[in-house]
């Protein structure tokens, strides 16, 4: 796993020691022995994560992490403290302060390692969807960033596995001030609940007398519902072996017995708003690319879509032998709709056009918007006396009620040609059958508009 670590401690001999380690695992690794040469590191170069202490001259570690979280540039790059200091309050005003984990001194040389793995796969999640977003947007993207300056306003939804009564009271009353948290002592229950409801973090406690909780955190990472749900695994002091086989899994985060409420309700902080924050860019990416193959006047798919998705219905078609046919309409006269009453007048009847587009083909059909007045439907499955048939309710569709100008209080008679082909024989490739039918429409206007014309066979 390549990754560019930058470790801030102002000790040179514990500087050397962590740079070692990383080194070993073929990091590459970057050094800066205060808080402001890491600030600007930061801001010049990019950091895939951050090993940070604490105790430093100047400004300290809680004050870097907090001028970190706070900048949309690098509120998204984890941030792991690293400290002598080993008391609850103290990792508490750490995760508080936007740290995605506090190591303690010495450091276990394998959940170093392990933790950091786990944090730049979380990590490479949220640079790729930033990118797609950013590349496909270009705005909107501060307000995404925003999730992470450590505000949870609703309460959280979190599923409890644990074995026993008096851990669950424990951990129910530590956490009510910020989640609902719906609770089960049956592991494989636990994984059914877990895929079926909403849950923003699973809490595994390793307290089964009888079964090994590793095995759930397994499924849940293997299986595609629960695959980016945050777990946390509740351990004992010093169960290091299981604490990084649960990194490998892909368990995101530990505590370890006996729990600090405090602690835990900043660890349980923390998943939730990286649940949210990824929930929200996956959200806008699906948005994104809703946008690039959607019309945005007309709400019908756009051309790219069309090109794509044609040759898989065509593909398709040729496979199974079943009929496929394609109709292209063509507005009549549209540029003195545009030139008497302006383009807004035009957009209207455009918008007009396409919704009665979507009330007369059926719900198997692939409507789209070809290109200014022009649109297109593909229509799977459907033979070309069908295929004439649905052309024929649309061009009645149009012509027989009127289009009104709501602003100009205008109604417009307006009519449309069109042009069907159908996937036979002679038909190769999708290219092919769009050729078809647009000379079949050229023939329609050429006949005398307002009229669907068929390809020859």
């Amino acid at each position: 796993m390549t990754a560019r670590i930058l470790v801030v401690d102002d000790v040179p001999a514990n500087v050397k020691l962590l740079e070692a380690r990383l080194l070993a695992e073929y990091f590459d690794v970057l050094t800066a022995e205060d808080g402001l040469k890491a600030l600007a590191i930061c801001e010049s170069t990019q950091v895939d994560l951050i090993l940070l202490d604490i105790m430093m001259p100047g400004m300290d570690g809680f004050e870097v992490c907090e001028r970190l979280k706070s900048d949309p540039r690098t509120t998204h790059i984890p941030v792991v403290m690293v400290t002598a200091l080993d008391q609850p309050a103290d990792r508490v005003r750490g995760l508080k302060a936007g740290a995605d984990d506090f190591l303690t001194k010495p450091v276990n040389d394998l959940q170093l390692i392990s933790r950091v793995k786990s944090l730049l796969r979380l990590k490479t999640l949220s640079d790729e969807l930033r990118m797609r977003n950013e590349t496909a947007r270009n705005f909107g993207i501060d307000d995404l960033l925003r999730l992470g300056d450590g505000r949870v306003d609703e309460d959280g939804h979190v599923l409890l596995v644990d074995g026993r009564a008096n851990s669950q009271e424990r951990i129910i009353r530590a956490l009510k001030p910020i989640a609902e948290v719906t609770v089960t002592s049956d592991p494989q229950a636990a994984l059914v609940e877990a895929a079926e409801k909403p849950f923003e973090l699973v809490i595994v406690n390793s307290n089964f007398d009888d079964y090994d909780p590793l095995r759930l955190c397994s499924q849940l990472r293997s299986l595609e519902r629960t695959r980016f749900l945050p777990v946390l695994l509740v351990t004992d002091q010093g169960a290091d072996e299981m604490i990084v086989r649960a990194l490998d899994l892909g368990v995101n985060d530990y505590i370890v017995r006996p729990l600090d409420p405090n602690e835990l309700v900043a660890r349980c902080l923390t998943q939730i708003r990286r649940k949210r924050y990824n929930d929200r860019l996956r959200a806008s990416v699906q948005h994104t690319i809703e946008l690039a193959v959607t019309d945005a006047l007309t709400g019908l798919n756009n051309r790219r879509y069309l090109d794509n998705h044609l040759k898989i219905l065509f593909n398709r078609s040729l496979t199974r032998g079943r009929p496929l046919s394609v109709l292209i309409t063509d507005i009549d006269r549209f540029k003195q709709v545009n030139d008497t009453y302006g383009h807004d007048a035009g957009d209207e009847v455009l918008r007009e056009f396409a919704a009665r587009i979507r009330s007369a083909v059926r719900g198997a059909d692939l409507a789209c918007r070809y290109g200014g007045e022009e649109f297109v439907v593909v229509m799977p499955d459907t033979s070309p006396e069908v295929s004439a048939a649905v052309a024929e309710r649309l061009r009645a569709a149009v012509e027989t009620m009127p289009f009104t100008l709501r602003e100009l209080g205008v109604a417009l008679d307006v009519t449309a040609s069109f042009g069907i082909a159908s996937r036979l024989e002679t038909v190769e490739t999708p290219e092919q059958l769009m050729k078809y039918a647009d000379r079949a429409l050229y023939q329609a206007k050429n006949a005398g508009r307002n009229r669907v014309v068929a390809a020859a066979a």
